[in-house]
């Protein structure tokens, strides 16, 4: 028997329904793309500040096991709140707060998201999908529930695969933090190995100098292409401005096919750097990611460019515009209205601090085993999740059988 959300729900609350800009800093705004499916993604979340957090969660304050809701874009993810997390809502989301004593939060959070029950949520009376969940369809969603053990017990199954999945995404934070904390020891403290003996002149140590972007690395352009050459049955990885992170990073997993034309120097190899030219959203234009191990063999999209150095050290160029003050200079030199670009000339125009070539390798040498450890558990953290989504519908379908 299929009882209503709501029913099973002490509320269903809609997001204030007004942009709040990134503020660099505070509480995270969980906008559309941060939601799930099944988790909160916190690695490019925009940040507010505590008057704006309260403004936005007049209506009800998000708490630990909350769901919240995807309504477009892509419309249907649901993620839960875990513990520890201080969130407000952004545009086009809802606010979830299960019954703890009719239904249990982790099982609701993995029902919502199981084939069957988004395909009601998403499917209007016509039987067409939707790209925009109303209100009234999300409160009257029925709701079909084995009994509180079964609830559990399902979970419980569900749970360990997210529970690995997220120890693996702080290992990742862990190891990115400690390169981070290395390059900043090394080229910005200037506590690099050998310092003591090394005399500091205008600024930069002796021996270092300093020169733009496009000399240090060959800049090459992404591939363009035409619609009909994206999302194809097969072809190449094609790494897109998805796969990019605000203020840098990867995102792992967000490779489009390519069936087109494209030339060779442009195919990536592991560690390779790429730069975002377009910013759709803030911290993006100037922005760089490291190409991880399982991605190599793919392209950039006209939206990317790649920096290959021409002597140096690519992780000394990762970090240098990540970790550094490169790539918000380049971001600031991006322009346009609504989407705006930056200019692969405006590499040329930026500097960036060179080191000896043999105190870059050294950093290469300190940095790659890290690397390879975030690549690692990136492929491990794919695997569990095409294990958990093969397991979620049989368990919500009843194919495989559960002890109540």
């Amino acid at each position: 028997m299929s009882t209503p959300l709501n029913k099973l729900c002490e509320l269903i609350v809609d997001c204030p329904h007004s942009t709040a800009p990134d503020e660099g800093e505070g509480y995270p705004l969980i906008r559309t793309p941060n939601i799930g499916p099944g988790y909160l993604d916190l690695t490019d979340v925009h940040r507010v500040s505590k008057e704006t957090y309260d403004i936005r969660n007049e209506r009800a304050v998000p708490q630990p096991m909350d769901l919240i809701l995807a309504r477009e874009a892509p419309a249907g993810n649901v993620g839960i709140i875990r513990e520890g997390q201080w969130v407000c809502l952004g545009q086009r989301t809802v606010l979830i707060r299960p019954d703890q004593n009719k239904v249990d939060p982790w099982f609701l959070n993995y029902y919502l998201n199981a084939p069957r029950q988004r395909h009601r949520l998403l499917s209007n009376a016509n039987g067409a999908t939707v790209s925009h969940v109303n209100m009234p369809i999300i409160r009257n969603l029925p709701v079909d529930m084995p009994n509180m053990n079964a609830q559990r017990r399902i979970a419980s199954i569900l749970m360990a695969y997210d529970n690995l999945i997220e120890n693996s995404r702080r290992q990742i934070a862990l190891l990115e933090e400690a390169a981070q904390r290395l390059y900043r020891e090394w080229f910005v403290d200037l506590c690099f190995p050998g310092h003591e003996s090394v005399e500091i002149i205008d600024g930069l140590p002796d021996g270092w100098l300093s020169m733009p972007v496009s000399e240090y690395a060959h800049v090459i352009k992404g591939c363009s292409y035409k619609t009909e050459n994206i999302d194809v049955e097969q072809g190449v990885p094609m790494v897109n401005l998805a796969s990019i992170a605000s203020w840098g990073g990867y995102k792992p997993y967000t490779e489009r096919t390519y069936g087109g034309a494209y030339k060779a120097e442009q195919v990536l190899g592991t560690n390779d750097v790429v730069m975002a030219l377009t910013e759709q959203t803030a911290g993006l234009a100037g922005y760089v990611a490291r190409i991880p191990r399982y991605a190599q063999g793919s392209i950039p999209s006209m939206d990317l460019a790649c920096l290959r150095p021409e002597s140096g050290t690519r992780a000394y160029l990762y970090c240098t515009c990540r970790y550094g003050d490169v790539s918000r200079l380049l971001s600031l030199l991006a322009n346009g209205t609504k989407i705006k670009h930056l200019k692969p000339e405006a590499l040329g125009y930026t500097a960036m601090p060179v080191p000896p070539t043999e105190l870059q390798q050294r950093f290469e040498d300190a940095v790659s085993p890290m690397f390879r450890c975030i690549d690692v558990l990136m492929e491990q953290n794919e695997r569990l999740r095409v294990a958990r989504d093969r397991l979620l519908p049989k368990l919500m379908s009843d194919e495989i059988e559960v002890e109540g």
